[in-house]
């Protein structure tokens, strides 16, 4: 399950017919301008059209889509009205994916502003968050449940996505992903997101088969592994702990293959949409540079068979 996100310029079907030339096996779109709040309606036309081209790829009911929410989305501020606004964009997303048969919405936590954290400081990982930290934590929950309030009965999940910790956004650390579901009154609409460029910079080190099966068994006693949903497959530019959120392409990054091989061993991921956010650019040979992780990481996948 290997894909990447696509550019929906030009009607959103685009990114469909693109993923099926590259021969993706998924993909993770934008359901509308990611740096806009004001949001233009879907019309029927752009629905149906979606929809039939789901349908023609053999994509619809499935789990092959994945869609992003907007960057300006911040469910932790402390300030109600900012919060206020994220919430009502939050929902506007959830009901775009609703009407497009899109099962994942990926999210990033949100930032829980406040007292700024000093430059260069590395994370502090499984200590639990600290004071301010929950507060910003409880606001999430907060604005989760009142969006599904608002949705009763919607089947599209929000993945809560694993941050590199930079500024004061929450979720570098596994047990903050953990103690959301463990408070939202509706945990079963909740899903993860885990990004290994994020998780590296976090600083959890994965650069040895042995140290990446251990980063997914942490993840395991903090969020449950069954329940992520989507993975960002990334190379990380930034080092261990380093705090930075610069993708590389597979193998060319700090990451090390053995996290992605951890991740590739494992069963229970087999059917989890893998998708690429790396830059888009053509090797020397002409050849996109989707199309060359896609066949490492497949190379990597059929090894990873063999080795059950």
């Amino acid at each position: 399950m290997f894909g990447s996100h696509l550019s929906i310029a030009g009607g959103m079907e685009h990114a469909l017919n693109d993923a099926e030339a590259l021969k993706m096996d998924c993909v993770q779109v934008f359901t509308k301008n990611q740096r806009q709040w004001n949001v233009k309606p879907l019309t029927s036309e752009e629905e149906q059209i979606w929809l039939t081209t789901l349908k023609r790829l053999g994509w619809l009911n499935t789990n092959r889509v994945v869609s992003h929410n907007s960057y300006l989305i911040n469910m932790a501020s402390p300030d109600a009205g900012a919060r206020k606004k994220s919430n009502t964009l939050q929902r506007i997303e959830l009901e775009r994916c609703e009407a497009l048969s899109i099962p994942f919405c990926v999210a990033h936590p949100g930032a829980r502003l406040g007292t700024p954290r000093k430059r260069g400081e590395p994370n502090v990982l499984g200590g639990g968050p600290s004071k301010e930290e929950e507060r910003g934590l409880a606001r999430i929950v907060k604005s989760l449940d009142s969006i599904h309030d608002a949705l009763k009965g919607y089947k599209t999940r929000t993945c809560l996505e694993t941050t590199v910790g930079s500024g004061t956004n929450l979720g570098y650390d596994f047990a903050h992903l953990g103690w959301i579901k463990e408070r939202v009154k509706e945990p079963e609409r909740i899903g993860f997101c885990f990004d290994t460029c994020h998780v590296t910079a976090s600083g959890y080190d994965m650069t040895t088969i042995a140290k990446a099966r251990a980063v997914l068994e942490a993840f395991d006693e903090c969020a449950g592994l069954r329940d992520i949903d989507v993975f960002h497959f990334n190379d990380s530019i930034g080092e261990v702990g380093s705090r930075l959120d610069r993708h590389a392409h597979i193998g060319e990054g700090t990451c090390g293959l053995s996290c992605f091989r951890a991740i590739l061993e494992n069963e229970l991921f087999d059917d989890v949409p893998k998708i690429l956010e790396t830059s888009k650019e053509e090797n020397e040979k002409g050849k996109p540079m989707d199309s060359v992780n896609i066949a490492k990481l497949r190379r990597m996948a059929n090894t990873a068979l063999k080795n059950r």
